[in-house]
């Protein structure tokens, strides 16, 4: 019974500290030159940035006020 309670107290945590900009966000990672192009698969968004290191935010926002 404790074992099932620490899991609900984890899984809980877990919802309430996550980053919610991110959530839906699913960055994927185009390399060239030293630099990589950044593109949301979910949202379209798109940015470039050091390989390796995706954006932490969603850039919807930034993405549409570009068009």
């Amino acid at each position: 019974m404790i074992i099932v309670a620490g899991l609900v107290v984890a899984f809980v945590l877990i919802a309430l500290f996550s980053n919610r900009k991110t959530r839906l966000c699913r960055w994927r990672e185009n390399r060239s030159k030293g630099q990589a192009a950044y593109s949301c698969i979910y949202c379209g968004a798109k940015t470039s940035g050091l390989p390796g290191q995706a954006p932490k935010t969603c850039l919807r926002q930034t993405s549409e006020n570009s068009q």
